[in-house]
């Protein structure tokens, strides 16, 4: 039963990681909700996950999991649909996002030590990366981004299995703190090949705020703990998210750095997004307490009809999301949604991580948490992915985020049972 367990966890990984619909640019139907493949196969692994909770898991492990912040950002959720244009719509999108929520907490309850978790995630990521790779060697004309798409700029890029190169990159730097993980507990042979597998993919999405953004969040995590300072590496994770805050968007809604950004870097508009957070400001300062209802802003008339001023670097009507998680949570929840969710995605594990209890098995694991963590929050101030349904780095990103709760509560066990 605990093989079985730990099968079925990478079969949930996977299956959520890859999705039902792999190698289309479009993503399938699922932005939509309208694809029967993608609602029969989620809502599959979300039973199999209920029935793993249930009948497979340490019951305390999964209790652990719900946190009151957390169930008040459901809350906010569900308002957030109820006050929806059209709540049918948004209800089915957040459906998705509880099934991976679902998905997310299965795969961390299932195994129950720390070499039944690294066998699971070592063949999951294995899987992912060979998927990908398959794609860019048997169907490159799907697996890479081709000249006459939307987006010609991006032609030669890798996405693999995934419907964008921005998406790709995110999820191999995820595969990439595996392998580090893998290394650190002695499988050598297994992390290395994950993390220059990932690496070497990662590269050729062409993805430059990932590139840069990998380093540092090795270096935030491991550098303290390398120094016996380990509890620097969440102070020094603060200061990155308050900086990256200021450097993005600070310089469109404080005034200082706004004017400073004119006189040193004029054209500083991280390719455009600078308008789209602005435009998202007056918006969100129309309904700032509960926000335009979830999944109700971007495509819809309150901005398909938006007037489109001449000299804006994006034409918004056509856009599809804020490119900053950030925003796009308070456009759809409201302001005291997005307090709530600072207080869930980023106080609440820095606070996990400095109770972690010193040892191996659990050090080793939050750093690895910590790592993703770090690297999607702040990737999330120039891509938007806080609860977009079914999206791999919002799906890492709960993976991380409820990892490090429980390393925070348990002893991780160690027993060789492959």
């Amino acid at each position: 039963m605990a093989r079985f367990a730990t099968a079925l966890a990478a079969i949930l990984f996977i299956g959520a990681i890859i999705s039902f619909r792999p190698f289309q640019p479009t993503g399938g139907a699922l932005e939509e909700g309208g694809d029967i493949l993608n609602q029969l196969g989620f809502g599959t692994l979300g039973a199999l996950s209920l029935f793993g909770l249930f009948t497979l898991a340490d019951r305390r492990v999964v209790a652990a999991m719900l946190s009151p912040a957390w169930l008040l950002l459901l809350t906010f959720l569900a308002l957030s649909v109820l006050t929806a244009p059209f709540p049918g719509d948004s209800m089915r999108g957040a459906a998705f996002t509880l099934i991976g929520i679902l998905i997310m907490a299965a795969v961390l309850a299932l195994p129950a030590d720390a070499e039944r978790f690294s066998a699971m995630l070592a063949a999951a990521a294995l899987v992912i990366l060979a998927f990908s790779y398959y794609g860019i060697l048997a169907m490159p004309h799907v697996a890479i981004h081709g000249s006459d798409g939307l987006e010609p700029q991006h032609a030669g890029l890798w996405r693999g299995s995934f419907s964008h190169k921005n998406i790709a990159a995110p999820v191999m730097a995820c595969l990439s703190f595996a392998g580090i993980y893998l290394w650190r507990r002695g499988w050598r042979i297994c992390g290395a090949l994950i993390f220059i597998l990932a690496m070497v993919f990662m590269s050729n999405t062409g993805s430059k705020t990932t590139l840069g953004t990998v380093p540092l969040a090795v270096l935030l995590v491991a550098l303290p703990g390398l120094c016996g300072l380990r509890f620097l590496a969440p102070m020094l994770l603060l200061a990155a998210l308050a900086g990256a805050a200021l450097a993005t968007l600070g310089i469109v809604f404080i005034e200082p750095l706004s004017a400073l950004r004119g006189e040193v870097a004029p054209h500083l508009t991280y390719t455009g997004r600078t308008a789209l957070w602005k435009f998202m400001g007056e918006m969100l300062a129309e309904r700032p307490w509960t926000g335009y209802g979830f999944s109700s802003f971007w495509g819809t008339e309150v901005v398909t009809q938006t007037e489109q001023p001449f000299d804006r670097d994006w034409d918004i009507r056509g856009i599809v999301h804020g490119h900053n998680s950030y925003m796009d949570l308070a456009i759809a929840m409201g302001l005291p949604a997005l307090a709530v969710a600072i207080f869930a995605f980023i106080v609440a594990p820095v606070r996990d991580f400095l109770r972690v209890p010193l040892l191996k098995e659990n050090v080793f694991l939050a750093e690895f948490f910590l790592m993703i963590a770090a690297f999607t929050l702040l990737n999330a101030f120039l891509e938007s992915f806080f609860f977009r349904r079914a999206d791999p780095v919002w799906l890492l990103l709960v993976f991380s985020l409820l990892g490090l709760r429980l390393a925070a509560r348990f002893p991780v066990l160690t027993r060789r049972v492959f």
